[in-house]
């Protein structure tokens, strides 16, 4: 079934609530791939009813990014979420989620480094449209990848902060055979950009089996991901850090539970990656 009003979504999961059944919601931006619906299979697993939202989410977009070419196919979507446990697909339109908006979500201090950094506007733009995902279709739990570890630390920290009853599950890294993190945009990619975006995933083993090694020192560390990422001919590096796992803060020793954080441009393509190392 598919739900493109705002009321009949809330109205279907008032019915699902009084019926005492379980409901987990899957935020995506649609083009979906095995990494989306990994995500929809968690949700099933944990709950009675499964709604995945498809929406390109334009306040999280940037003036000069990519908002009108983001990828969609709608029938695509349709198939890959019925066939993985989803049962109702919420496809809004702009003019349903907003209306002359005012109020902005915003989550201090996690915000600021990694991405918050260079897209200065993005996690404003994604607490904002969580928080009315989370009003529309009133889950139980919402299930979030580790891809965007940044933005799943920053919704928990805002779920705790607010005292919403929703909790959230946050699901492992699908990747590609060859290591590549699964994302919407590799399509952007010709296939030699597709090989060398082979870098992050190798930067991530790299550090890992660095740390395995006895490695401690950060910027050690940091300078050989930096030349590995930087052999590749068209990356450019937005940024590699290595932060405490709970903060988000660039450790200066490596210790603890930490992520190894990355950012790459492969051309005009920016992708991302991290990795969790508990020393």
């Amino acid at each position: 079934m598919i739900i493109q009003s705002v009321k009949e979504m809330q109205h279907q999961a008032d019915e699902w609530r009084r019926a005492g059944k379980t409901i987990a919601l899957v935020p995506t931006m649609g083009y979906l791939h095995d990494g989306h619906t990994s995500l929809m299979r968690i949700a099933a697993e944990k709950s009675d009813c499964v709604v995945t939202s498809i929406y390109v989410n334009p306040t999280q977009f940037g003036p000069k990014e990519d908002f009108s070419s983001y990828p969609r196919d709608l029938e695509h979507d349709k198939k890959m979420a019925y066939e993985n446990g989803t049962d109702v697909l919420f496809v809004p339109a702009n003019d349903e989620m907003y209306i002359k908006p005012v109020t902005v979500v915003h989550v201090k201090e996690l915000t600021e480094g990694l991405c918050g950094a260079s897209r200065p506007w993005h996690f404003d733009g994604v607490t904002t449209v969580v928080t009315k995902l989370f009003n529309i279709v009133k889950p139980h739990l919402a299930v979030f990848g580790q891809k965007d570890f940044q933005q799943a630390r920053i919704i928990e920290k805002m779920v705790q902060d607010l005292n919403m009853d929703v909790e959230i599950v946050l699901a492992p890294i699908v990747r590609e055979l060859d290591g590549l993190a699964m994302s919407s945009r590799n399509k952007y990619l010709s296939p030699t950009e597709r090989k060398e975006a082979l870098v992050l995933s190798q930067s991530l083993e790299i550090a890992k089996s660095a740390v395995k090694a006895g490695e401690r020192d950060v910027e050690k560390l940091l300078n050989k991901l930096k030349t590995h990422i930087g052999a590749a001919e068209h990356a450019s590096i937005d940024y590699v850090e290595i932060v405490d796992s709970e903060n988000l803060k660039p450790v200066t020793t490596i210790t603890g539970n930490i992520n190894v954080m990355l950012a790459v441009y492969i051309s005009t393509t920016r992708l991302i990656d991290n990795c969790f190392i508990e020393v």
